[in-house]
């Protein structure tokens, strides 16, 4: 399997997943070009791809979905209340009949030679919901925008060999920043995003030696830096009372406007 960040921010998002028959793309928050340019440092043709898996219907996730999908006619996954949420998007322009799909929070479907198991995720959208993907004896996952985290999400991230996972803002960072009362209110709550601080807290509950590869995501433009959640999730582990630390671990942070490195796992 691989995977790989085409591009991952609060600006937008696009990262591939695949395998050697399968190709398959979680969220298509960017252009088409970009999303393209993307696909080809993946030796990947648009008209290769198997679907594109949706996590939630805000914009950073799906501004290229229409212009990308139509292109290509790639089947468009998600669940009913994501599905809803899309259409009702109105930059995303008409849909072809027959491309949306609909799939359903804890019921495993295949896709090629992967199988896709999509789970809830605390987040203020309709029904929104994180992947772990899994091909032979290999499983990666795609965990962003998560206000909160649980037992149950420790659960589906159990045993991974990568993980793209969220670490948004900086909580000092966000309580001194220039947004709106009313937004550090939402990004902070339970229903907005995971902190540095919470990504490493969950990140020591998934650690185990066969994770390999750990990719930083999501990050905030105005209330992070790559350094600082980097360092700050490096330091989480180091504290914690497992037997892992930070200086360790196979961990890179994803950029906004770069195609991250292939992990192949």
């Amino acid at each position: 399997m691989r995977l790989c960040s085409i591009a991952s921010g609060s600006s937008g998002n696009c990262i591939y997943v695949g395998s050697e028959k399968t190709h398959l793309l979680v969220d298509t928050g960017i252009s088409k070009k970009r999303i393209e340019e993307g696909l080809k440092e993946l030796d990947v043709k648009g008209e290769e791809l198997s679907g594109i898996l949706v996590t939630h219907e805000h914009s950073d996730h799906i501004q290229g979905l229409g212009v990308f999908s139509r292109k290509y006619g790639i089947p468009i996954y998600a669940t009913p209340g994501t599905l809803e949420g899309i259409k009702n998007y109105s930059p995303l322009g008409k849909m072809p009949e027959g491309l949306y799909h609909p799939i359903h929070i804890d019921e495993k479907f295949i896709l090629g030679d992967i199988t896709v198991d999509p789970f809830k995720i605390s987040h203020d959208a309709n029904e929104p919901s994180g992947y772990r993907l899994e091909c032979g004896d290999k499983s990666v996952a795609v965990a962003t925008d998560l206000g909160k985290y649980d037992d149950y999400t420790v659960e589906k991230l159990q045993n991974l060999n990568a993980i793209l996972l969220e670490a948004n803002h900086d909580i000092h960072m966000l309580e001194v920043g220039t947004y709106p009362y009313h937004l550090k209110r939402r990004v902070m709550g339970d229903k907005g995003h995971l902190s540095n601080e919470l990504s490493g807290k969950l990140l020591c509950d998934i650690l185990h030696d066969d994770l390999k590869y750990i990719v930083l995501g999501h990050l905030s433009k105005e209330n992070n830096y790559e350094k600082l959640a980097y360092e700050t999730v490096k330091l989480e582990v180091t504290l914690s009372d497992n037997e892992y630390k930070g200086e360790e671990l196979n961990m890179a942070v994803a950029k906004r406007d770069q195609i991250s490195d292939i992990l192949n796992v």
